[in-house]
């Protein structure tokens, strides 16, 4: 009996062996973007409060009444979330990023500047992932880099580095376009159309860029190479 047990135990291996060779960068890659932009419900969290916003301003034509709906909303979805004790990270940045427009909007007395802190972060974030793009070192390379257990490493190896600058071109895209659509808006003084596109650019345009980013990721097949990591002395 031991011996026809232990003469199946190689055979196990045999059959694990080719599962483990199929394991590459790009599966890997693809569920953790989907994790960081938080699927459809954490892009709508964020985007609620200035739709709610939006409204009030329209109904009202004033910032205060505004302000303290966009606030109670965030609220009220956060509360959400800890009442199912599920993750808060969206949400708590779609409270934040309320909170800080609220405080804008109050000082100014200009409903629009409330969209102001948005622009400015999908700016900047623009500039910095093309800079990354055009230095060689793409910010989804590190993410790439996270998954292979090498933080730098990922730029030695020509596939990997072509990978993570069209992921980084992929997902700086949307961030282009929402400055390109909302800045002259917000120049304008168009509230209710910078909620409308606050909504309509924020999750649809995730979603769309997610759909390309996996499109990338199915039609690559980089094996993974993890790099080991030392042993811990004894």
């Amino acid at each position: 009996m031991d011996e026809t047990a232990q003469d199946r135990q190689p055979a196990r291996r045999d059959v694990d062996a080719p599962a483990q060779a199929e394991a590459t960068v790009e599966a890997e890659v693809r569920a953790k973007i989907a994790e960081s932009l938080g699927g459809a419900r954490g892009s709508l969290e964020t985007a609620l409060p200035f739709a709610a916003f939006t409204i009030a301003y329209v109904v009202t034509d004033e910032v205060r009444p505004a302000v303290v709906l966009g606030v109670a909303t965030a609220l009220v979805a956060f509360v959400v979330r800890l009442a199912q004790r599920s993750s808060t990270r969206f949400v708590g940045n779609g409270l934040v990023a309320i909170a800080v427009a609220a405080v804008i909007a109050t000082y100014t007395g200009r409903a629009e500047t409330a969209f102001l802190p948005g622009i400015i972060q999908n700016a900047a974030w623009a500039v910095v992932m093309g800079a990354s793009i055009a230095v060689r070192w793409p910010l989804l390379g590190f993410l790439v880099g996270g998954v292979i257990g090498d933080t730098t490493g990922w730029r030695n190896e020509p596939a990997v580095l072509r990978l993570s600058n069209r992921l980084t071109l992929v997902l700086m895209l949307p961030m282009v376009v929402r400055v390109a659509v909302q800045y002259p808006l917000y120049l304008a003084g168009e509230v209710g159309w910078l909620g409308v596109t606050r909504v309509a650019l924020g999750w649809p345009l995730y979603l769309a860029a997610l759909a390309v980013a996996g499109a990338i990721l199915a039609r690559g097949q980089t094996p993974m190479r993890r790099v080991p990591r030392p042993p811990l002395d004894t």
